[in-house]
């Protein structure tokens, strides 16, 4: 009886894995198809922009000057993101795993990961209340001790609505995406791996040097890329803390305006050939997003050669 079930209970692990893989290449086809959707809605929608009379477009001198301001302003406001919250995420992702006491470690990764529920409109209400008017008198410090810098030159913006401010609200907002995952790829790192350092006399610094960031380094580039995608697609906290205006070099005074802001602020009232711009910056936006997972699944597919199982 024992060798006439066994191939019963193979038939129906066989079939399972079978449903299984089917269900999965379901949902794969289901995320391409919706993912090509949406580029071809966006490029129809599009298509009278590009179309259209230059003078017909907002700003009188065709698409391409409307959105090139809009393109520069989002890339702007995403690297100051990046260069404020990549090095404090890592930093307060090494703290929590490797040298906060268990108690510690434990509330402090809480706070980070309820960090990242909190919705975009709080964020763009505590920019626009407290942080722009709280940083006004370091704008007034910049522009009269560094103004010679082109990105602090004055004169400095009253309210403290620039681009600056955007940049920090948009470094707060990605912060818990890139110190969750990073602490969870720290904590995987093999234990032979860390143990064999320290036993050779390493510090732990060296340690974590040596053995940690090259084992993590394809993960935290990945929760980079991730924070970036946010930050490109913020709305409702940009449009808050930002003033509207034209492009500016200076990253103190009023004015810039990135892409998502954009088409959250005018879209509502927008129709006709106002309504295909606006869905044409959606396009463009669509596109550099796209752009910039493709590079980081690049940059992640050279290094993901180093892991516990052949480091």
């Amino acid at each position: 009886m024992g060798s006439s079930s066994a191939p019963g209970r193979g038939d129906t692990g066989r079939a399972g894995d079978k449903v299984f893989s089917g269900a999965a290449l379901a949902a794969g086809i289901l995320i391409l198809v919706v993912l090509f959707a949406v580029a071809i809605f966006l490029l129809i929608q599009a298509l009278p922009t590009f179309g259209a009379n230059p003078a017909d477009v907002s700003g009188g001198a065709g698409f391409g000057r409307y959105i090139f301001p809009l393109v520069i302003g989002t890339l702007i406001a995403s690297v100051i993101a990046l260069v404020i919250a990549t090095p404090v995420g890592i930093g307060v992702a090494l703290f929590i795993s490797h040298y906060a006491p268990r108690r510690l470690s434990q509330g402090l990764g809480y706070v980070i990961d309820l960090l990242a529920a909190i919705p975009s409109v709080i964020y763009g209400a505590w920019g626009i209340a407290f942080l722009a008017p709280a940083l006004v008198p370091v704008y007034d410090w910049l522009a009269t001790y560094a103004g010679w810098i082109p990105i602090f030159a004055g004169p400095a913006s009253g309210t403290g609505k620039t681009m600056l401010t955007a940049g920090i609200v948009l470094a707060v907002m990605i912060l818990p995406i890139i110190t969750s995952l990073s602490r969870e790829i720290f904590l995987q790192t093999p234990k032979l791996h860390e143990e064999a350092a320290l036993a050779l006399g390493a510090t732990r610094w060296e340690m974590i040097r040596m053995s940690v960031l090259p084992f993590a380094r394809a993960g935290i580039i990945s929760s980079v890329m991730l924070a970036l995608g946010r930050a490109l697609g913020e709305t409702m906290a940009v449009a808050m803390v930002l003033s509207s205006g034209g492009l500016k070099a200076s990253l103190i005074q009023s004015g810039n305006q990135t892409i998502a802001a954009e088409i959250a602020l005018n879209f509502p009232e927008a129709f006709g050939l106002r309504l295909s711009e606006l869905i044409a910056a959606g396009l463009v936006l669509f596109v550099i997003t796209l752009a910039v997972n493709m590079i980081a699944r690049w940059i992640i597919s050279r290094h993901k050669e180093f892991s516990g199982a052949n480091g």
